[in-house]
């Protein structure tokens, strides 16, 4: 039986000292430029002494026109090598394992916010966005890859590469949005190339003593949950990446598709075969016993995002008690702030309808 305690170990070697990681989330809280702000390395390195086992940041574009929301971290440049540096040194201090999300928002990049028109595989009407060419397809692959050399270079001890969601990756895994005749389109296997080809060149060159993991959802954005699965099985076939990500937004639902109808999205990826390659996944897990059940469910670890803002230290409360509850909604600023998040994240947050009182 699994004990949320337990330590991993990743198949490159790394040591992981519980289940929890901390999912990457949205937060706003870094500069304009892409550069980490005290705000972002407070919140981060809070989950750091917290607990987790793996600290994970927010999604940090990989080239500065795939910014998708403002204050993102971005990894695009050397400029952000010094204060990531100060960032991952901090996280690994606590003995949490520092991992860079990288991510390019594609047609979910804001034109008022870039300055210039967002891409996509293909021209996209109902956002604006233009189509890519072939070299700029080839560009994005390679700025993948080169911010994760970037990432190692600042002390991180791996990548997620962002896949899911509705952003780049994701845009070329959508048989809907991607409608290129090239390479990169018509079958799965090539709207999902560009995807295989950034874990190569991961893989090629942070070596194999460097954590990888690759973020996918299932559904939305035209996404098939059939063909996200081939995906995953050809992703584990290859053994190059450390851990799948599955981000099913709340992971006890069964899918939307009627045909997969009949068990949960959940059951859908526990019951494949995984080999060693390890499966966390996100989705509704709010309290000690969702963290159980997703564990006796076939999960490897589980990755944590409301629990987690709402107390930094969610991994110790639940090692401590199994049944633990997080407060109730809606919290308070004076709550939000003693857990780390700045004003402009607290202003974030309250975007979410009931969770910050009024």
């Amino acid at each position: 039986m699994k004990k949320v305690s337990d330590k991993i170990i990743f198949r490159s070697g790394l040591e992981m000292k519980n289940r929890f990681m901390l999912a990457p989330l949205t937060n706003t809280q870094s500069h304009e430029d892409g550069s980490l702000s005290d705000d972002e390395f407070n919140w981060l390195t809070k989950r750091a002494h917290g607990g987790f086992g793996i600290t994970m940041s927010c999604a940090s574009h990989v080239q500065e026109h795939g910014k998708g929301f403002p204050g993102q971290l971005g990894i695009f440049d050397d400029k952000h090598v010094e204060g990531l540096t100060k960032l991952t040194s901090e996280i690994k201090s606590q003995q949490s394992l520092a991992i860079a999300q990288l991510h390019h928002a594609g047609m979910r990049s804001p034109e008022d916010l870039i300055k210039v028109k967002p891409i996509c595989p293909s021209d996209n009407e109902s956002t604006g966005a233009r189509g890519m060419t072939l070299q700029e397809v080839k560009r994005l692959r390679d700025d993948f890859i080169d911010a994760s050399i970037r990432a190692k270079k600042s002390g991180y001890q791996g990548v997620e590469i962002h896949g899911a969601h509705g952003y780049i990756l994701s845009q070329f895994l959508s048989g809907e949005i991607n409608t290129r005749t090239d390479e990169y389109g018509g079958s799965n296997e090539n709207r999902a190339r560009i995807v295989y080809e950034i874990v190569n060149g991961v893989r090629a060159e942070c070596g194999k003593n460097f954590i990888l993991g690759v973020r996918l959802s299932p559904e939305g954005f035209g996404l098939k949950l059939s063909e996200i699965k081939e995906v995953c099985q050809i992703l584990i076939s290859t053994r190059k990446v450390d851990f799948l990500d599955i981000s099913l937004w709340d992971s006890f639902k069964e899918p939307n598709e009627e045909e997969h109808k009949g068990k949960s999205l959940l059951e859908h990826f526990t019951e494949m075969d995984f080999g060693d390659t390890l499966l966390t996944v996100a989705g509704n897990i709010r309290s000690g016993p969702d963290v159980i059940k997703i564990l006796e469910s076939g999960v490897d670890f589980v990755t944590v995002g409301r629990a987690g803002i709402l107390h930094h230290d969610f991994p110790k409360k639940v090692i401590a008690d199994q049944k633990f509850e997080p407060i109730k909604l809606p919290v308070s600023k004076d709550h939000l702030i003693q857990e780390g998040l700045s004003e402009t994240f607290i202003k974030y947050m309250q975007r979410w309808q009931g969770f910050v009182e009024e």
